[in-house]
């Protein structure tokens, strides 16, 4: 099938659920990737976050084609090792208790809601089930993520929304303390607002919703969906920010390509959700988690230094451009403010016209490049970049 032959299909079987690039492409190998044409490109996306060592990496093909070979899905009605293995990993590098594995961020997200939900019934009863979000924020497209997310954009088509979700002002500690009324049981919030633009909240605001969030026995969760797993330089985004919170929700660079989230559970709600409470058909899949834990044991401290130190550059090198208003983000999770007039997809466009495919997140570039990514590949990437950026100035 020709590239011309792939569109056409998509556009005749495919929902038309994506506003697609132009772009068809045909095979990978770390940080670079070929169309069907065979044009050759630097990956500054790596699948929304999710190709966290890039295409084709020979160890995660091994580990994970290793266990196609033994369990490829069993049901969570049995023990697997690599599900157990996996979720002792992450208790142990995180210092959460349990961990609950799903498919993706919105199923994590929906877990922890239903967590929080039920922790709070437990030992208050009813009508203690409201759930503050922070506007801006973006946690999923599920029914009850889509009502957990702050942007009015989302909240179209699909009415009635779910109850139980008010809004607070990110960044507003009167604003937001004020919406932490009596019948709210947890706070949910990005450290970094990925899809609301690469925004990160200020230390001192989380530090004040935390401690709100502790005298009241509020739950404080933690979507690091998109900047868990190292992509901000440390395990968790939690960690620059000195925060231990009671729910952390991981999916994204986690299964390195597969599909897995996770919902990970401090010592006070470690024990909330019993059998037949919350369940899924493949979450834990033993071959899903092979690749995680091969994730994980390549996440080592000279990794997540190299990731701060490529963030780093990303930011000085493109922030002293005209062009550029400012930089945001941690690690490889990095957001380009334009100057006005410009536009973040055409930037996008013409940025793999000439060899690099970043991402936008509302009105900025965004740019989620593999942890592996060399330099050779980040400087090349970044000097396209700077070319269209500086195009037209």
């Amino acid at each position: 099938m020709n590239a011309q032959q792939m569109k056409e299909d998509a556009g005749k079987y495919l929902a038309n659920t994506y506003g697609r690039f132009d772009l068809a492409l045909d095979r990978g190998k770390g940080a670079t990737v070929w169309d069907k044409d065979g044009k050759e490109y630097i990956d500054l996306g790596s699948g929304i976050g999710v190709n966290a060592l890039g295409f084709a990496d020979e160890g995660w093909i091994r580990e994970v084609t290793k266990q196609l070979g033994k369990l490829a899905h069993t049901s969570n009605l049995y023990y697997t090792a690599p599900c157990v293995r996996l979720a002792k990993e992450l208790c142990e590098r995180t210092g959460m208790r349990k961990v609950f594995f799903c498919n993706s961020g919105a199923e994590a997200n929906e877990g922890a809601i239903k967590a929080a939900r039920k922790y709070s019934h437990d030992r208050y009863g009813e009508g203690r089930y409201t759930i503050v979000s922070l506007q801006n924020s973006f946690h999923g497209r599920t029914m009850a993520t889509l009502s957990a997310t702050g942007q009015e954009v989302f909240h179209q088509h699909f009415d009635p929304f779910l109850d139980g979700f008010r809004f607070a002002p990110a960044g507003d500690r009167a604003g937001t303390l004020a919406e932490l009324r009596e019948d709210v049981c947890a706070v949910i919030l990005e450290l970094i607002q990925g899809e609301g633009g690469v925004v990160p909240l200020e230390p001192g605001y989380v530090e004040e919703v935390a401690a709100y969030c502790r005298a009241h026995d509020i739950l404080l969760i933690v979507d690091e969906v998109q900047t868990g797993v190292g992509r901000t330089g440390k395990f968790l985004c939690c960690e620059h920010y000195g925060l231990q919170p009671d729910i952390v929700t991981l999916a994204k660079g986690l299964g390195g390509g597969l599909p897995i989230g996770a919902v990970l559970f401090s010592e006070k709600c470690a024990d909330t959700l019993g059998p037949g409470d919350h369940g899924s058909t493949f979450g834990g899949n033993p071959a899903v988690c092979a690749g995680a834990l091969e994730v994980l044991s390549r996440l080592d401290a000279a990794m997540l230094d190299a990731i701060a130190e490529k963030g780093q550059y990303l930011h000085e090198t493109l922030g002293k451009l005209p062009s550029v208003l400012s930089v945001s983000g941690l690690g490889l999770m990095v957001g380009i403010e334009l100057a006005e007039g410009r536009n973040a997809r055409d930037i996008a466009v013409r940025a793999m016209e000439k060899g690099a495919i970043p991402l936008t997140a509302k009105a900025k570039v965004r740019l989620l490049p593999p942890f592996s990514i060399t330099w050779e590949e980040l400087e090349k990437a970044a000097a396209i970049l700077c070319e269209c950026l500086e195009e037209g100035e």
